[in-house]
């Protein structure tokens, strides 16, 4: 870092929408306390990784990036390699003690303070390099900053948004009661804690002013907002209500709604609200009643059947999505095939499965009757497949339809402006998780991001659509 200059930051998100927005308040904390925020790791004097540590597969991820930054400070211009998040709050001191090179570590608690601690910290080392160069000994550095997680952003948080400009997260609660078995996710977020209606309005308000079409309210457990808070606004269908008032928002959408806690009340305002997204997110994990029993879970097989009963009594055209877990511990060869059997039936619009990965400290980490990795691959694969063949017959029976996309991309074919394909989603694919709209189109007059298109389904993927564009007089 030259002197008179700004210290650059760098960051890496990793990790979920709730990480990401984790992220985008990093890096608005750090512009605040005088960092320049930079894209290019080369150029970084601060180089810092928001990591994730849900499954094995995240924690692996994060890991493999730490070691990648590691020789990016080596071999760069980084003074301070920052690892946060998750990771960082879960194995705090052992990242420390088997990655020497990394300078600091912050767990989620600590979020509001990163832009102060990388600040503070690089001035020391610099003060401590100039002492030791005239024979002073070195200074002693706090290198683990991680304590109990309580930190809730609000509106005025500084914030960087780090999605399309016309797309933006919206984090509603942070930490979770839910106690599942197989989760750490109360150890690294701590209690849930929800953000007031007041606030969230305000932060949508704002987001909506900038020009933000589509806003995504995330947390843990969606559907648990405002179960903290004594207030009846402060709930869930009253800040839904209050969001559809915001005319320049266009799209609402909700994700993590869990089964125990779909309503008819929320499920008639999702209907009734034309800007609210008929897409539901419900996490079932499980449908064997022993499995979700050992997974902690307050669902039951009757329960899980009621809420997709009521779904499609009150939103009959909802986009349906789920997440599964096989490999549980217990997981013989009749629950899975009960799960299978379930899927069959259910023919979700949209799924996601997951491998089963001990967490240590969780109580089903110490389980009876493990399942092999290769069964669990084995299982994974099956369910994927038998999803594929669901979802393809689904999106076949779009074509002809005609829908509504919101463009996220322009893609030039072969750098020539005279043809182009963008590339949107409907009302019933989230951003980042689910397929995509592509729609041909003619020239630069085609259309441009965030705008809304009217477009004809005429062929259709396993996971993609594709349209052309209606003319709409």
């Amino acid at each position: 870092m030259k002197s008179g200059t700004f210290p650059r930051a760098a960051l890496v998100s990793l990790g979920c929408p709730k990480n990401l927005v984790d992220s985008e308040v990093a890096l608005g904390l750090l512009q605040q306390a005088g960092f320049t925020i930079t894209l290019d790791e080369s150029e970084a004097d601060v180089l810092i990784v928001n990591t994730c540590s849900f499954i094995e597969d995240a924690k692996q991820e994060s890991i493999e990036t730490i070691l990648e930054l590691a020789e990016e400070k080596r071999t760069g211009s980084a003074r301070l390699l920052v690892v946060a998040g998750c990771l960082a709050q879960n194995f705090g001191d052992e990242l420390r003690r088997e990655i020497p090179e990394i300078d600091l570590v912050i767990g989620t608690g600590m979020v509001p303070r990163i832009g102060q601690i990388c600040k503070k910290v690089l001035e020391r080392k610099k003060t401590d390099r100039e002492l030791t160069q005239t024979g002073w000994p070195d200074l002693p550095v706090q290198s683990v900053w991680v304590n109990e997680p309580g930190f809730l952003y609000t509106e005025k948080t500084p914030r960087i948004r780090a999605t399309l400009p016309h797309v933006a997260y919206v984090k509603i609660a942070e930490g979770c009661n839910n106690r599942c078995s197989y989760c750490i996710i109360p150890r690294l977020r701590g209690k849930l804690r929800s953000r007031t209606a007041e606030s969230i309005v305000a932060e949508c308000r704002e987001l909506a002013r900038q020009g933000v079409k589509e806003i995504t309210l995330i947390a843990q457990d969606t559907t648990a907002y405002g179960q903290d808070l004594p207030s009846s606004q402060d709930k869930l269908v009253p800040v839904l209500r209050k969001l559809a008032k915001l005319e320049s928002l266009h799209w609402i959408r909700l994700l993590y709604t869990y089964p125990d806690s779909i309503t008819p009340e929320l499920l008639t305002c999702i209907a009734e609200e034309p800007r609210i997204c008929k897409y539901i997110d419900m996490p079932v994990q499980h449908i064997n009643d022993g499995i979700l029993q050992a997974m902690n879970r307050r669902s039951s097989r009757k329960k899980i059947e009621a809420a997709l009963d009521l779904i499609r009594e009150i939103l009959p055209d909802a986009v349906l999505r789920t997440s599964l877990m096989v490999g549980f511990p217990g997981e013989g060869k009749r629950e899975f095939e009960e799960l299978r059997d379930f899927v069959a039936a259910a023919q979700f619009d949209r799924l996601g499965v997951f491998s089963f990965s001990a967490q240590e400290e969780t109580p089903a980490a110490r389980l009876a009757g493990k399942v092999s990795q290769k069964v669990k691959e084995q299982r994974q694969n099956e369910i994927l497949q038998l999803q594929a063949d669901i979802s393809t017959r689904k999106n076949h029976q779009l074509i002809g339809t005609s829908q509504e996309v919101i463009i996220d991309l322009i893609e030039h074919e072969g750098g020539n402006s005279a043809g182009c394909t963008a590339l949107g989603r409907t009302s019933g694919h989230a951003p980042d998780i689910d397929g995509l709209v592509y729609v041909q189109g003619e020239g630069d007059a085609l259309c441009f991001p965030g705008q809304i298109l009217p477009v004809r389904i005429v062929r259709a993927g396993t996971y993609d659509l594709f349209a052309e564009r209606l003319n709409i007089d």
